[in-house]
């Protein structure tokens, strides 16, 4: 990323606002130093003369020299503007964010508060609150800087909420996460970006607002002067000393532009915040882990219910009794329509639902914890450790703004207390069991860097960082082509040949399941349907089974019929029993 950056920098707008900055560096830090003396020097001999070699902008009624006046004000109204735009970009996140984490209720009111405050002209607001602090510098400064809150308050607000419901933040919650870490460590880094390009573009707005309150007297007051109040005193004698106005107004433009284009720089950096998880206790008691036969089922659910909560305060339940088994090393599919529940059933079984859902059940349990309470510190370890997820985007599951390698790595050194020297290589290790070329070169790679299907690896050989017992593996083949499902099944299974764990793989299509698993489970409407081993699916009694079967194309399909669908479970008896769907 740092080479990009340095390519940018190399690029012709890259060296103009390179040398813009700079400029305007030296002039804020050394303008006063060097052209002080000739900005104060009076020489009323010389008064009120147009532009010459001596005096590039010409000289003020006391015969002051403005270019040197205009260089030394550098000083005072970049500095004002940055700390206008500091306000602004500090009050806004504060804003945004905290819009963001707070509770459904909680957070309209604070974005209707916003949207009332973003209905009134910003500058109106910078007037308004320029009278309640005075007619000066500071009261200047806070005036617009209070002024630009509700835009950035607006801006996170919508950047924080798109990001906080992706699923690598759900994952970081999940995890015990609070809201200040998540914030901090998960959100705004992956909103930065385009927050620093606005900072920017809102720096160069901000120095115009300043210039226009100085042009109207109601920022810097004498003997104190910025670029305003010598565009308001170059003005009165436009028409005979042009330059005595357009001096003041050349610098405020060029600055406004370097401060724009710099924004387009800052969008091409990364911010490598450190990922770290945070593991709290919810409760004072303890429980003591118990010790798992290798031959005990790995996970097992007895009536499992799940319910989600309404925006009325109600409950809708989505899965309706289910009741399974997996034992050590099998392969398990669950395979059925979208909205029948099956990504909701794994997600149960791996504690990763939301606060939103309710999980009822007889027994929940993965190798003895209890599911259905919050785990201990010790618990929820174990479960980093033993328990993989694989989910169907992993573009979405992985943090953007992170490396591979340093997402790869978590599992190990936070979960297993892994030194980092130590789950580096296992990372590389996990990386080339999954035949990912180049590894070592990889884990310093982004996931956008990444290919669809090496993601997907990405995320077994993640699930392999610890020592895991389940991978469940939510449609990890979707939106593949053939090629790369293949290279992702095999990685799956050569990753539960190395290190014995079950599989739950969850599939919409039942060809696809009966060729890689053990046992297939059907589910439809949040129940189970049926169930039967993956290579006797002749015996399928179930007519919506059979349907599915029905609609799988093989080598003695008809190609002249279309292919049947199940609307019904009427429907779907009528399509496995007709002769054509075979001939």
């Amino acid at each position: 990323m740092r080479t990009r950056f340095v390519r940018t920098l190399l690029t012709p707008q890259g060296v103009a606002v390179s040398i813009g900055v700079l400029v305007v560096i030296a002039a804020t830090v050394f303008g006063p130093i060097l052209f002080g003396d000739a900005a104060s020097a009076r020489d009323i001999a010389s008064r009120q003369q147009g532009a010459s070699l001596a005096h590039p902008f010409g000289t003020d009624e006391l015969g002051r020299d403005l270019f040197a006046r205009v260089v030394v004000a550098t000083r005072v109204s970049v500095l004002l503007t940055l700390g206008a735009t500091g306000i602004s970009v500090l009050g806004g996140v504060l804003v945004g964010v905290i819009a963001a984490v707070l509770p459904s209720l909680a957070r309209r009111a604070v974005n209707a508060f916003i949207d009332i405050l973003l209905s009134f002209p910003w500058l109106l607001l910078a007037l308004f609150f320029s009278v309640i602090w005075g007619t000066t510098a500071t009261g200047a400064m806070l005036a617009v800087g209070f002024a630009g809150i509700p835009v950035f308050g607006r801006l996170v607000s919508t950047l924080a909420s798109s990001v906080a419901g992706s699923d690598f933040v759900h994952a970081a919650r999940i995890l015990g996460s609070g809201p200040l870490r998540t914030a901090t460590r998960h959100v705004l880094p992956n909103i930065l970006p385009p927050l620093l390009v606005n900072m920017a573009v809102h720096a160069s707005v901000t120095l115009l607002s300043f210039a226009a309150l100085s042009f109207l007297g109601l920022g810097v007051q004498a003997p104190e002067y910025d670029w305003g109040r010598l565009l308001n005193e170059g003005s009165r004698r436009i028409y005979v000393d042009p330059m005595a106005a357009i001096g003041p107004g050349i610098a405020i433009v060029l600055t406004g532009v370097v401060f724009s284009l710099l924004g387009e720089l800052f969008s091409e950096r990364r911010r490598n915040a450190p990922l770290r998880a945070v593991r709290r206790r919810t409760r004072a008691e303890t429980r003591a882990i118990p010790v798992v036969s290798d031959t005990e089922p790995v996970a097992r659910a007895s009536d499992l219910r799940v319910s989600f909560r309404t925006e009325d305060g109600g409950l809708v339940e989505r899965v309706h009794g289910v009741t399974l088994s997996i034992d050590p090393g099998e392969v398990v599919g669950i395979v059925g329509e979208s909205g029948s529940g099956k990504s909701v059933t794994a997600m149960a079984i791996a504690g990763l639902l939301g606060p939103d859902s309710l999980v009822e059940s007889d027994e929940l349990r993965f190798r003895g914890i209890d599911m259905t309470v919050e785990p201990t510190a010790a618990e929820r370890r174990r479960l980093g450790l033993e328990q993989a997820m694989i989910f169907q985007d992993p573009l979405s599951s992985l943090n953007p703004s992170l490396s591979v390698g340093r997402q790869l790595r978590e599992v190990s050194e936070i979960h297993g207390r892994v030194p980092r020297p130590a789950a580096l290589k296992r990372a590389v290790d996990a990386l080339n069991l999954v035949r990912i070329p180049d590894p070592e070169r990889r884990l310093g790679q982004l996931p956008h860097e990444f290919s669809g299907g090496m993601r997907q690896r990405a995320m077994i050989a993640m699930g392999l960082m610890g020592s895991p017992r389940l991978i469940i593996a939510d449609e990890p083949t979707t939106a593949l082509d053939v090629t790369v499902q293949r290279q992702v099944l095999r990685a799956l299974r050569d990753a539960q040949r190395s290190t014995g764990a079950a599989i739950l793989l969850i599939s919409h299509d039942i060809a696809l399941v009966s060729g890689f698993c053990d046992r297939v489970i059907v589910m439809r409407d949040g129940r189970i349907v049926e169930e039967l081993a993956a290579d006797r699916l002749e015996d399928a009694r179930h007519p919506y089974t059979r349907g599915l079967i029905a609609c799988v194309p093989d080598m003695a399909t008809n190609r002249a019929l279309p292919l049947p669908v199940i609307p019904t479970d009427t429907a779907a008896t009528a399509v496995a029993e007709s002769p054509e769907v075979r001939t």
